[in-house]
């Protein structure tokens, strides 16, 4: 059985590749991580800004909120959180670009941020999932 990652847009197949690595030719797999490799500063940033539980919280929190605005206050009363470890927290989700000031105390979830913490959020998730069922059928 072969998994395969797919994106989709318009009923239209526009990137596919096998999730194994033993189902890519040696040539493909050198060219794909060389085109990561090429990227390792910006996916640094956001892998970074993600690999944090309260981060991940604050993001989840941030995505719920209505206009996906929230205070350093609300931070830190809704979630418990200390001044301190709001402050270091939003400075990292702000480097990942998943964050951005909006005025004096206030955040707002980026674009980006949006999109991208959803996307990694669901797709991981399954990817994951599918990852696990595939290797318990191997046992």
């Amino acid at each position: 059985m072969t998994l395969k990652l797919q994106l989709i847009e318009n009923e239209r197949i526009i990137f596919q590749i096998p999730i194994s690595p033993i189902d890519w030719s040696r040539d493909e797999l050198v060219h794909y991580l060389d085109a990561f490799e090429a990227n390792f500063a910006r996916y640094s940033k956001l892998f970074n800004a993600l690999s944090n539980e309260t981060r991940l919280r604050m993001m989840k929190h941030i995505i719920e909120k209505k206009n996906r605005t929230i205070t350093f206050t609300d931070f830190m009363r809704e979630l418990n959180l200390n001044p301190k470890l709001v402050w270091e927290n939003t400075k990292k989700l702000q480097e990942g670009g998943l964050v951005v000031k909006v005025g004096r105390g206030r955040y707002q979830c980026s674009k980006l941020g949006e999109t991208s913490f959803i996307m990694i959020s669901l797709a991981f998730r399954k990817l994951l999932q599918a990852l696990e069922e595939t290797e318990n059928l191997r046992r």
